[in-house]
């Protein structure tokens, strides 16, 4: 299991935290980091607005085009063909609509969890990499209990809790405990590096 990057992208899609979980991880300047944070979130808007599958219940049973729309986000029903998917299902049963989920290339599998406020999770690994959803709802927890517990911390504004990059450090070394997952340098990596 190698991890490269952590991203969270805040509900305006701009990046509020970045780490690199791997000796692994391509170094990335600080520019191109917040423009993956804002494409991805455009990217999944489109994938919200542009799947094919769309579950309208409210709009069927006649109430109108002003219901929810729900439904499988990124490319439908063909979503593992192609390499991207993104349904998910909620707590009543019903699929979500929350645009890209998983997108596998040659090289790299991305994964996303959107939380219900918006706020978008995403870890990028190597192929084989097992647990990927598992590991970012681990995350979010951190997320909760380190980041939106700080009394300091105003949300949609850049992370910058050592409680919050101690954890997942711990998570990584939990997860990975050969070391294969060692970060570059330590420290808090944030999302202001320069290099």
């Amino acid at each position: 299991m190698v991890f490269l990057h952590l991203f969270i992208i805040n509900k305006s899609g701009g990046l509020i935290y970045h780490r690199e979980l791997s000796k692994y991880a391509p170094i990335i300047d600080v520019n191109i980091l917040l423009r993956i944070g804002s494409s991805f979130h455009s990217l999944c808007s489109i994938a919200v607005e542009a799947s094919p599958v769309k579950k309208n219940l409210p709009a069927m049973m006649g109430a109108g085009a002003g219901g929810n729309v729900t439904g499988s986000g990124g490319a439908g029903a063909g979503a593992s063909n192609s390499g991207v998917s993104g349904s998910a299902k909620s707590s009543a049963g019903e699929a979500d609509d929350d645009g890209i989920e998983v997108i596998e290339g040659d090289g790299l599998i991305l994964c996303c969890f959107q939380t219900r406020t918006g706020v978008k999770f995403v870890i990028t690994a190597k192929p084989g990499t097992r647990g990927l959803k598992k590991t970012l709802r681990e995350i979010y927890v951190l997320y909760a209990d380190c980041t939106l517990k700080d009394p300091f911390y105003e949300l949609e504004m850049p992370i910058r809790c050592e409680l919050f990059t101690q954890a997942i450090d711990d998570l990584m070394e939990r997860i990975d405990p050969g070391g294969v997952s060692g970060r570059n340098g330590g420290g808090n990596d944030g999302i202001v590096k320069l290099r």
